[in-house]
């Protein structure tokens, strides 16, 4: 009973360090979403925050209401890339955990 107990004790350990490696990896992924075309690019990291906005010369003179929806826009396109790509990571991690179906990793 003892060995089957240590075993997973040594399971978890090491998942956890598997768990703690996707996030690292994770919060160092940089994501870029666009928006107009291409007109409005943003940069976000693993932890969503944005690192760059570029917007292009041509949106000089736009309203400015126009812009907010493109930035806006282009924030959301790279937060649902960078959702996916983190989701995609954790696949592999949950594989053979038999969770149920709903169950999110980690929780």
């Amino acid at each position: 009973m003892t060995d089957g107990l240590e075993n997973l004790m040594r399971q978890a350990q090491r998942m956890q360090g598997d768990l703690q490696r996707a996030q690292a990896e994770i919060a160092s992924l940089e994501c870029t979403g666009e928006s107009g075309a291409g007109l409005v690019r943003v940069v976000v990291n693993g932890r969503h925050d944005v690192k760059s906005v570029t917007l292009a010369p041509e949106l000089q003179g736009e309203e400015l209401s126009l812009l907010a929806d493109l930035l806006a826009a282009a924030v959301n396109d790279a937060n649902r890339k960078l959702d996916k790509l983190s989701k995609d990571k954790m696949v592999g991690l949950t594989a053979g955990l038999n969770l149920p179906p709903g169950v999110k990793f980690p929780f």
